[in-house]
């Protein structure tokens, strides 16, 4: 029969990455605590992620978007992961991946928009400092490719081919007639952390509906505003400028699309690592369109919703569907996936030693007349 050789990340892999996550985190956390010190109030920092326009005490920028707080606690979720040695290697790789392609995703366009001429404006030290933040949360983000990749070593053979350990028989009644080994053998289906069938499928249909969504707005926006004015939105302009860590809108609409669906084709296939490739999608999605909720609400789109136009009322529908999208598919991946092969003891069945006791299947039958001193 063929095997399956799983992929182990090893004890020093597995530190090595978390200290990485733990540094992504704490750059992170230190620009959001930046952004609390300008704010006049603190609610401020979070009236101004979800759409309100205030300003901070200080002469200055904002810092920090609605993805900064998410990006921190997935740092640190899969710092804490990649520490336990109960999480199954493939998930644990998988969280480390996921936060790896979100941060290059979301912070590549910073390279370039942070050294813009038209951030001139602002204090120079404060572009500089932001622009070493990116560029080091990038060099982390690689540095998490590499050890995935090459902190790895061959794990026991496990898969749909397998063959199962041998297990040893207990003790059984000296009077027992035709022992039988009646424990499973040969084949075992489950590798670990292998998300379930319907909770991948559900996720899988999910995700490309909202990916789709997103990427069919992006397209939209493409048409409609002509290919110089949405090139501004993609790479960044002083017209959508907003926060000094947040991408500009359409590369950012682009990137969840992108993340959206490579979680979906993993999760239709039943990728081992598929979860936390989906729970970071999802949570994504979640937060920009409940950005876009909120806004809509502060703005008042919420309260005149009948008035509004068509693409406007259009826009607010499909923010509500991809919120409510994000949040099935995060339950769907919190579902446990499938466990490992279980271990143990054998179960044995006798017959004979009791009056009347039932034949197992395929068990020799006992003989008319039991043989001297049974």
């Amino acid at each position: 029969m063929s095997t399956v050789r799983d992929r182990v990340l090893t004890h020093g892999a597995r530190g090595f990455a978390a200290l990485l996550c733990l540094l992504l985190a704490l750059l992170g956390a230190a620009w959001i605590v930046r952004d609390l010190a300008v704010a006049q109030h603190a609610a401020d920092v979070a009236r101004t992620w979800f759409g309100e326009a205030r300003r901070p005490r200080e002469f200055t920028a904002w810092a920090t978007s609605p993805l900064d707080p998410l990006l921190v606690l997935g740092a640190l979720a899969a710092a804490v992961i990649a520490l336990r040695p109960t999480v199954p290697p493939a998930v644990a790789a998988g969280a480390l991946l996921s936060l790896a392609t979100a941060t290059v995703l979301l912070r590549t366009p910073l390279v370039w928009t942070l050294g813009a001429g038209w951030l001139q404006g602002l204090d120079s030290g404060l572009t500089h400092r932001a622009r070493l933040t990116v560029l080091a949360q990038l060099a982390l983000a690689v540095a998490l490719f590499l050890v995935v990749a090459a902190g790895r070593r061959p794990g026991p053979r496990t898969g749909r081919h397998t063959r199962s350990p041998v297990l040893e028989l207990p003790e059984v009644a000296a009077t027992a007639y035709g022992v039988v080994h009646a424990a499973p053998y040969g084949i075992t289906p489950n590798r670990p952390g292998r998300p379930r069938t319907a909770p991948a499928r559900t996720a899988a249909a999910l995700l490309t509906a909202a990916g789709l969504a997103v990427a069919g707005w992006n397209v939209h926006w493409w048409l409609r505003l002509g290919g110089d004015t949405y090139r501004k939105g993609l790479l960044g302009d002083p017209s959508v400028f907003r926060a000094l860590l947040q991408p500009p809108v359409h590369w950012l609409t682009a990137a969840l699309a992108l993340l959206a669906l490579g979680a979906a084709a993993a999760s239709w296939h039943r990728a081992a690592w598929s979860r936390p490739a989906a729970a970071t999608a999802a949570a994504l999605l979640l937060v920009h369109a409940a950005a876009a909720l909120a806004s809509a609400v502060h703005t008042g789109q919420a309260d005149r919703f009948a008035a509004l136009p068509a693409e406007a009322g259009l826009e607010l529908v499909t923010a509500a569907l991809v919120a409510l999208a994000a949040l099935a598919v995060l339950l769907a991946a919190a579902r446990c996936g499938e466990g490992a092969p279980a271990g143990g003891t054998a179960r044995v069945l006798s017959y004979g030693s009791a009056p009347g006791e039932a034949r197992p299947p395929h068990a020799p039958p006992p003989p008319s007349t039991l043989p001297p001193g049974w």
